[in-house]
């Protein structure tokens, strides 16, 4: 009975997993993470979104191809070494889409609970973030593919830990 609770909670994850990528909307969990980035982030390289995304980089480099090639990012001028990337049009359209879907799927899973127990599970689920987050990087990676509108740099208990983290390394 030690691992009830963690048997649950992939179960959990799964259904999750499940729900969020039939939401994607033919684009991989990948290419996903990339739109998404970018519809916040504009101006991130393909280094950077190698990391975020956790893929190598040539495996980035066919990601943005594909994507270039369906009109939804567009390279900028190279600065030196790095080519800046944006979304264009149809990308923060499909982002838009993306976001909406994402979150109806996650929604529905929580209309089992009621306003209380849904008020409840969100402070835990603030716990469960902010004890697991080890880093930005880490905060990064974890919401990639988030709202970030909604859920902003003060109310994020990703971000917030994250913040409070540097502030102590900074400080030694």
């Amino acid at each position: 009975m030690q691992y009830l609770e963690a048997n649950k909670l992939g179960a959990l994850g799964a259904m999750i997993r499940d729900r969020t990528e039939a939401s994607l909307t033919g684009l991989s969990p990948s290419a996903a993470a990339v739109l998404s980035m970018l519809h916040f982030k504009p101006g991130l390289t393909t280094t950077e979104l190698a990391v975020v995304v956790g893929v190598s980089q040539p495996n980035a480099v066919r990601l943005i191809d594909g994507l270039e090639r369906q009109a939804l990012i567009e390279r900028g001028k190279p600065e030196g070494r790095v080519t800046p990337l944006t979304l264009t049009q149809a990308g923060h359209a499909q982002v838009e889409e993306l976001h909406a879907l994402r979150l109806a799927a996650l929604d529905d899973l929580l209309s089992a609970l009621q306003r209380d127990e849904r008020q409840h599970f969100a402070s835990m689920l603030d716990t469960i973030l902010a004890g697991a987050t080890t880093s930005r990087a880490f905060a990064r990676t974890t919401c990639r593919l988030c709202e970030h509108d909604l859920c902003g740099p003060e109310v994020c208990p990703i971000a917030c830990r994250a913040t409070e983290i540097e502030k102590k390394e900074n400080q030694e």
